[in-house]
């Protein structure tokens, strides 16, 4: 293979974190030697007998844990559920033991990314907690610096911790300029730094 791939995960039910995982994966693309692999995990049900299909009927293929031993890096997405990832999201890392006892990903770089439906909706504290089972398994954390000019002028989404999207409670408002360029930003650093990295 004569390119590295960085894993953009992601979860989304109306197609707001997707949109967002695609422009980190544009940014990441954008930098020579280094393809982004977009993945997604399947809806949870409560209902035991209920099981998505085994391939998703469109968009990114669903993510196997061999995607986290073959990426150099790794961008996650999941919309906020009350300050928290999305349970299949949840459900997927909840089960990566195997990947964390043989260390998969220590020493890789991670950066995250979320959506909501509301201004307080809880995005930082979910970007807070998508680190939480990422840095167990012993990768590097990374954020937007501030020398991103649109950190300090977005009024729709942005943070340090991650670039956030405000989807509004019909989850219909599209991906801002300033979001546009964060999520960008974000995957070019990712691929910068795992460059570095390898």
């Amino acid at each position: 293979m004569s390119q590295s791939d960085i894993l953009v995960l992601y979860y989304s039910r109306y197609g707001a974190t997707r949109d967002l995982a695609r422009l980190i994966a544009e940014g990441i693309e954008s930098i020579p030697g280094v393809n982004a692999r977009l993945r997604t995990v399947p809806a949870i049900s409560t209902v035991c007998e209920s099981t998505e299909a085994a391939v998703p009927s469109d968009g990114a293929p669903y993510v196997e844990y061999l995607d986290l031993q073959e990426c150099i890096g790794l961008a996650l997405g999941s919309p906020t559920r009350f300050g928290n990832m999305a349970a299949p999201m949840k459900y997927f890392w909840d089960g990566s033991s195997s990947e964390w006892l043989n260390g998969a990903l220590i020493g890789k770089p991670a950066c995250v990314f979320t959506s909501s439906g509301s201004l307080h909706g809880g995005q930082e504290s979910t970007l807070l907690t998508m680190m939480i089972p990422l840095l167990h398994h012993g990768m590097i954390m990374m954020g937007i610096p501030y020398n991103e000019s649109d950190l300090m002028s977005t009024s729709t989404g942005g943070s340090p911790y991650g670039v956030t999207h405000l989807a509004h409670a019909d989850g219909r408002a599209s991906i801002s300029p300033e979001e546009q360029r964060l999520a960008i930003a974000q995957g070019k650093r990712l691929a910068l730094t795992a460059l570095k990295l390898i």
